[in-house]
């Protein structure tokens, strides 16, 4: 540990920079950035930034990696709000609601539609219980609805649409106001947008910042492609580290790639056996015999 970092666990109470103690007319606030000195004011901050600077990037990037490398619950899809089953990775399994921004998996769709249909009833969302549109026109009254309340999921699909139509303007618009409520798949296009400079400047600082955000919220293939980043410059142990995590959200792309750097020499043989084990539970646990029905009759 450095001079500076047991000066700070013996004097975590006073400004690092002028020394005074912490009282009641004087509150101490935290480095923002590496939380490990404390200052009386900005003024104390700004005149210890030359000592500081060096201990604070390292250990903001400790953080940051620590955040970066933590194993996600789920997904960014998260579980069906009916069944409370992680949802699959296979965004054909599953259906967005327009009315309530809900992704239902196919079996809980199916069985509600089928009991509807059983009892001459009108269909209607299996979670919100809104009726469910007829026409086009209805479906993008009812997203624009969502838009309009700021729902994450909305405001993403929308600017997807809007990417689709050519205008990469309101894509990038939309896109942004989804990621700052934390939409991962925004931020995975904000990603891309920002790696091909699609109606923006192209920014490859903010398309890795906007990748790792998506890979922090559960984004398997935002994760999967960091990996192929890392390993491209030379960091294997990292793109391990990255595959390993979306392997054990269920993504076969990642699996073959760990298969590979097995063969090659660059994971142990036990963290490739505990990625297979943590890849086949992930996999098992979005599956119900309810979801086969459906599969195999609609």
């Amino acid at each position: 540990m450095s001079s500076e970092a047991e000066t700070i666990d013996v004097d975590e109470t006073c400004c690092a920079s002028c020394g005074i103690a912490a009282h009641d007319d004087i509150k101490l606030k935290k480095c923002t950035a590496c939380h490990l000195v404390k200052y009386c004011g900005v003024k104390c901050q700004r005149e210890h930034r030359s000592q500081h600077k060096r201990a604070c990037k390292k250990r903001a990037a400790e953080i940051r990696d620590e955040i970066l490398f933590k194993q996600p619950e789920s997904s960014h899809f998260g579980e069906c709000p009916i069944c409370c089953l992680p949802l699959p990775l296979d965004e054909g399994k599953s259906i967005m609601m327009a009315c309530c921004s809900q992704q239902i998996c196919k079996g809980c769709s199916y069985t509600n539609a089928i009991r509807e249909i059983n009892d001459s009833i009108q269909q209607r969302c299996p979670f919100c219980r809104r009726p469910l549109p007829k026409t086009d026109a209805e479906v993008d009254r009812m997203v624009k609805r969502r838009v309009e309340v700021n729902d994450p999921v909305a405001l993403r699909e929308f600017g997807t649409r809007c990417h689709f139509e050519g205008d990469y303007g309101r894509a990038i618009e939309y896109w942004t106001r989804a990621a700052r409520l934390g939409e991962a798949g925004a931020h995975y296009q904000l990603s891309f947008a920002y790696n091909l400079g699609d109606d923006v400047e192209k920014d490859m600082k903010k398309a890795i910042y906007h990748a790792e955000q998506a890979a922090i919220g559960g984004h398997y293939i935002a994760r999967h492609n960091l990996g192929y980043e890392e390993y491209d410059d030379g960091k294997v142990e990292r793109a391990v580290k990255h595959w390993i995590i979306a392997a054990s959200l269920g993504f076969d792309d990642s699996l073959e790639s760990l298969k590979d750097c097995y063969k090659e020499g660059c994971i142990q043989k036990e963290d490739f056996a505990a990625a297979l084990r943590a890849h086949k539970a992930a996999v098992d646990a979005t599956k119900s015999p309810q979801r086969e029905e459906a599969e195999a009759k609609w």
